[in-house]
């Protein structure tokens, strides 16, 4: 067996097991410290789309849920796509990197998303302040630290239930 090969097979080994919830409670590492790095990756992909479509809802002078919309749907995609550049990065295909991207991202995403815009809509005027205003980046600055904030939790039940970002981890070794 050559050792590409191996490798191959050691990656669709690990990210099957995982994938399945079968993976070895012992061997995922649920700590604090890998919960808040997994949140922080999410966080930066969110981030990223969020502030975007923020951007470009608050630019365009969309209505706050269309805004909100536009963010979460680029929140999302951004998220995604920074999970599968390092699966790709690991020699996976396009079609088992974005399975990876969506079984190992959609939770932490969703409830990120949730907390953030949430937070956004609560803050009185943030989302009708222009994108000028210290009030409207003061709000989603404060909405980003509550998210990751609730998400950390979140994140460290799911890997270490081998699950979440234990799933693409599989394929950063």
């Amino acid at each position: 067996m050559s050792v590409q090969h191996h490798h191959e097979h050691h990656h669709h080994a690990a990210a099957e097991h995982a994938e399945h919830g079968h993976a070895e409670h012992g061997t995922h590492s649920a700590t604090w410290g890998s919960a808040a790095s997994a949140t922080l990756h999410c966080l930066t992909g969110c981030a990223i789309g969020e502030v975007l479509g923020m951007v470009i809802g608050t630019w365009l002078g969309l209505h706050p849920v269309a805004t909100i919309a536009l963010a979460v749907g680029l929140a999302f995609i951004f998220g995604y796509a920074l999970s599968m550049r390092g699966v790709l990065r690991a020699g996976v295909g396009f079609k088992q990197a974005l399975k990876v991207a969506l079984a190992a991202d959609t939770i932490s995403i969703t409830v990120m998303e949730i907390v953030d815009n949430g937070v956004m809509v609560v803050v009185p005027g943030a989302m009708s302040a222009g994108l000028a205003s210290v009030l409207f980046w003061a709000a989603l600055a404060f909405a980003f630290l509550v998210a990751f904030i609730v998400t950390v939790p979140v994140n460290k039940w799911l890997i270490g239930r081998g699950r979440g970002h234990a799933i693409a981890h599989a394929y950063h070794h």
